[in-house]
């Protein structure tokens, strides 16, 4: 049998890293799509998406 390996459960830190500032509003915004066209409103849209959280928002040009 081989050596059993204890696991070290996450710390609350390591657990939540990163989320506080997205929480308090400070997301880490990366572009998905650089140029959409919006047909019913005729305008460019650009869609972010947060690097942190998941949280998507849509830009009009």
């Amino acid at each position: 049998m081989g050596d059993v390996i204890a696991f070290k459960k996450k710390s609350l830190w390591e657990k939540h890293k990163g989320r506080s500032l997205c929480r308090d509003g400070f997301h880490k915004w990366k572009i998905v799509t650089k140029q959409q066209f919006d047909v019913k409103q005729g305008k460019l849209v650009t869609k972010s998406k947060c690097v942190r959280c998941g949280k998507e928002k849509t830009e009009l040009i």
